[in-house]
């Protein structure tokens, strides 16, 4: 299923000469392959009705996100860097590691709720209420999130500006960090079912993916050796929200004395 759609996406993108539709597809992908377990499953359980809501509220929404976002620009600067690199084989790069390569990342994060929606156990207990609770925080960070920063950006006297406000005074990409949560919240779902334990490794997978390699860096990197990057990036954690530090006498420490960065 998630590399039939991505296959299929990679074939517009290709159509379109926009390897970044990848991006509007990520969401897409986790709901389609979630409705199909737990239709393919049915088992019909409340925990795997509610798991599939979960995903699907995320999954629907950010997909609305990045195409109102990106819709009628121009290719991601991420994906043009990588079409001027690869040159000639651009075509054949593009699909085994950017679609190919999102469609086996897709299927490992959403392990965790394949074992939700394949598992025939009933009942919804304590952790199953921890899970949506989790899910819940992560998914206010990234909606606020995604939302204050559309909002900086849609004022042009704040171009070129960094944003310091709201959830970006507390982590220098709140979204990502909320859109991780959720898949730990979805993991703390499954921990009821059989082998549910094992996973961990979906939200383990997204939350080093958006910290250290297609997230954060990848965005940093552009931002790097501007003054007013650099200052906010020395007293605002990267992923994980925290009270700011603060300079003093020339050396920075956290506004609060109690827990150090």
């Amino acid at each position: 299923m998630a590399f039939g759609f991505f296959c299929a996406v990679f074939l517009i993108a290709q159509w379109r000469r926009d390897n970044s539709l990848v991006d509007m597809g990520w969401g897409l992908g986790f709901v389609l392959v979630t409705g199909f377990a737990f239709f393919f499953a049915g088992h019909f359980t409340t925990r795997a009705l509610i798991a599939l809501i979960l995903v699907g509220l995320w999954g629907f929404r950010l997909t609305y996100h990045i195409v109102r976002r990106n819709w009628g620009k121009p290719e991601d600067f991420r994906y043009a860097q990588w079409r001027k690199q690869w040159g000639r084989w651009v075509v054949p790069r593009a699909f085994l590691q950017v679609f190919m390569l999102q469609a086996l990342f897709l299927m490992v994060i959403v392990y965790p709720v394949l074992l939700i929606q394949s598992s025939a156990r009933p009942g919804f207990g304590g952790w199953e209420a921890a899970g949506v609770l989790i899910w819940g925080v992560g998914f206010l960070f990234e909606v606020v999130g995604d939302r204050q920063l559309a909002q900086f950006k849609r004022d042009a006297g704040n171009k070129g500006k960094i944003l310091r406000t709201g959830l970006w005074r507390y982590s220098r990409h709140p979204n990502y960090f909320g859109e991780a949560t959720m898949w730990w919240g979805l993991f703390v779902m499954a921990l009821p079912v059989p082998w549910g334990w094992t996973g961990i490794i979906g939200p383990l997978t997204i939350t080093y993916l958006l910290r250290f390699v297609s997230g954060v860096p990848m965005l940093e990197r552009k931002l790097r050796g501007r003054p007013e990057f650099e200052r906010y990036a020395r007293v605002t954690n990267a992923f994980l929200p925290w009270f700011p530090k603060r300079q003093t006498q020339g050396r920075y420490r956290t506004s609060s004395s109690k827990t150090p960065r």
